[in-house]
């Protein structure tokens, strides 16, 4: 299913999420919590096949329904002060796309709908009591499946055929992008690859893994889907660019960037 196509759906789910009593308002309110920034373009794709889909149900943003974005929402802090004004607003639905937003929403608006998209192992992470009856708060869809993990390391294999070491990057606060970590450790034991995490919480982090994995022939990585890493896709396809190295990008929005194919650079996209 392609990425509109999904989000979209996702506007069909909040547009018809079970609003109990507060369904009696004659204009519905919904709160959005968005990892990307304002002028990413994946961002806005999001935004028109999420307004696009509810419209087709009836509901047009800024007439019958109003709908606050809020964006650039990559940190414990952000996702706290949003949570804090959404509160004060009370709308009546709320959509996340990390396990971070959503875990935080859970916690602090336990009564409010959530609608999720994109979140590694909802089960898992005990966002709902199983994909078929999801019970509490919240609902939405996983894209991801953890042992896809696996699948990213043969691919970047195939591509390099003399990778011997493997950076994983990650940002430390965000747990669900590394529920595939397990699934790509016992593939790299199984081809003789050494793979570890690679710990990032800003530029400085991100260019000190690229050097170091340049250093030596046979280096490559893999940037999980993480709305953390999405804002910094265009230095990390830069440095991966400057120093030719094999990528394995977890969201179309990163591996569509920059030309890669010009740089020499090889990427596969979910």
């Amino acid at each position: 299913m392609r990425r509109r196509e999904f989000i979209g759906l996702l506007g069909g789910a909040a547009a018809t999420c079970p609003f109990g009593a507060r369904a009696q308002r004659s204009t519905r309110h919904i709160g959005a919590l968005l990892p990307m920034a304002e002028d990413d373009p994946e961002g806005r794709a999001t935004v028109a096949a999420f307004e696009q889909g509810i419209a087709e149900r009836g509901w047009t943003a800024g007439s019958n329904i109003r709908i606050d974005w809020r964006w650039a929402i990559d940190s414990p802090d952000k996702i706290k002060a949003a949570i804090t004004e959404f509160q004060a607003l009370s709308p009546d639905v709320i959509l996340a796309s990390t396990s971070r937003s959503v875990a935080a929403l859970r916690q602090a608006m336990p009564t409010t709908p959530i609608v999720f998209s994109m979140i590694y192992g909802p089960v898992a992470q005990g966002f709902v009591q199983s994909l078929a009856h999801p019970a509490g708060n919240a609902t939405g869809f996983t894209a991801m499946e953890a042992s896809i993990g696996a699948k990213w390391l043969e691919l970047l294999s195939e591509m390099a055929p003399g990778l011997a070491r493997v950076a994983y990057l990650c940002n430390p606060s965000n747990p669900g992008p590394l529920q595939p970590y397990a699934a790509v450790e016992a593939a790299a034991r199984k081809q003789a690859v050494a793979v570890a995490l690679a710990e990032v919480q800003g530029p400085a982090d991100i260019e000190a893994v690229m050097t170091s994995l340049a250093r030596e022939p046979g280096g490559g990585f893999i940037a999980p889907p993480d709305g953390f890493l999405l804002n910094y896709s265009k230095l990390i396809i830069e440095l991966a660019a400057r120093d030719r190295l094999p990528a394995i990008y977890g969201l179309a929005s990163i591996a569509a960037q920059g030309g890669l194919a010009s740089y020499g650079v090889t990427a596969s996209a979910q």
